[in-house]
């Protein structure tokens, strides 16, 4: 007997450490097996690492080695690969997979999903007219776009021109059991030159480039360190992550002679124990879809400082779980780490409020639920025999 449950085929630029990609580990862990199948198709490559961390052992990763530049020329073996496959829903994420959509509907894939969970590094706030023409010019092959955020639905709707009906808002979630809050004060980081219960440590995890804007983070901190030195003399600065931006935060760190008072720890697989090493999370990018830092910094009961850009402000409740300042504003964003330094007691209060609204709000069962819930009406409305 043939097997019912739907090939969904999950369709990125690469397979690798990332927020989005995170978000699809997750969803395919969580969707209920006896529904669905899948396969991953990176148009770069998939990372073997990072396969790992799907449980699942019958999905297939494929990578196809885009070369840089326009995807059309992928287009014969996308589509060789979609009738190979049969897939039920084919769901491609951000612009750089959106191509994927027109092969996808060459192959008579009955639902083509379109997640937007974010803007491009070269592109934030989905400004440039050319990004904007190629998402109208992809619009009649996509069935149902997924918003991350409402800013993003507000620009699918208004910029790009997507009717209403077919956009799906569904935010991410959390893993609330991993992400959870230090028992006792901060925990003890391997490697970290921090450990002291005497130091304030401020912290970011995210790769280093430009749409992230560590160097923002990095000016503000040595901006503190200059203009409230008693107040500030506890202070350090953990960033996690790597990229092109890490010579220029080194820079800026040296000239100010605050080498020593910041940690750059590159790229790590431990980010709930980072988490509880924090005191305070800080998230300084110039352009956010749904943070899953933010999602995982309150979950971790951690008091969050970000830009209001995008969709931080659906996150953060300015006030109650944390601060919002004006991307790019240096002066902004180290007056808000001189507040928190200044009222140790209202932080504890914003951590708490954090996880709870963490919990309340934005549950990886939630987020999968929501998912299950839009491929089964897509899937009926396509004619799809479905279990359950």
């Amino acid at each position: 007997m043939s097997d019912q449950r739907a090939l969904i085929v999950h369709v990125v630029y690469g397979f690798r450490v990332g927020g989005l990609e995170n978000g699809v580990v997750n969803l395919i862990n969580r969707l209920p097996h006896a529904h669905y199948r899948h396969v991953v198709v990176a148009l770069t490559d998939c990372c073997p690492t990072f396969c790992e961390r799907v449980s699942r052992a019958d999905v297939e990763f494929i990578s196809l080695h885009k070369p840089p530049g326009h995807g059309y020329r992928q287009f014969g073996a996308l589509y060789r690969l979609f009738r190979r496959l049969r897939p039920q829903v084919v769901h491609t994420r951000n612009l750089a997979a959106l191509e994927s959509q027109l092969p996808a509907t060459l192959a008579r894939v009955p639902v083509r999903v379109h997640g937007e969970h974010g803007w491009d590094v070269s592109d934030p706030g989905g400004r440039k007219r050319r990004y904007r023409l190629a998402r109208r010019l992809y619009r009649p092959f996509v069935s149902r776009y997924v918003a991350l955020s409402g800013d993003l639905a507000r620009y699918l709707e208004e910029g790009v021109g997507v009717p209403g009906g077919r956009v799906e808002r569904i935010c991410n979630g959390v893993d609330t059991a991993r992400f959870h809050p230090a028992a006792h004060g901060r925990e003890l980081l391997a490697g970290s030159p921090f450990n002291d219960s005497r130091l304030f440590v401020i912290g970011t995890v995210g790769r280093l480039q430009t749409v992230k804007d560590q160097l923002l983070l990095a000016r503000a901190f040595v901006r503190l360190r200059r203009e409230q030195p008693a107040l500030s003399a506890r202070a350090r600065l953990l960033i996690v992550g790597e990229g092109p931006l890490r010579s220029g935060i080194e820079t800026i760190l040296a000239e100010a002679g605050l080498g020593a008072e910041a940690w750059l720890a590159g790229e790590r697989a431990d980010t709930p124990e980072v988490m509880r090493a924090l005191d305070l999370f800080v998230l300084p990018s110039q352009a956010e879809g749904i943070s899953n830092t933010i999602l995982e910094a309150m979950a971790s009961g951690l008091p969050v400082l970000a830009t209001a850009v995008g969709g931080n402000a659906e996150l953060v409740d300015a006030g109650v779980t944390g601060t919002l300042v004006p991307a790019g504003d240096e002066s902004a964003m180290s007056a808000a780490l001189a507040a928190a330094l200044g009222d140790l007691p209202r932080l504890q209060e914003q951590g708490r409020a954090g996880r709870a609204r963490a919990e309340a709000q934005f549950s990886l069962d939630g987020m999968v639920g929501r998912y299950h819930r839009m491929y089964q009406h897509l899937l009926a409305a396509a004619g799809h025999r479905q279990r359950g």
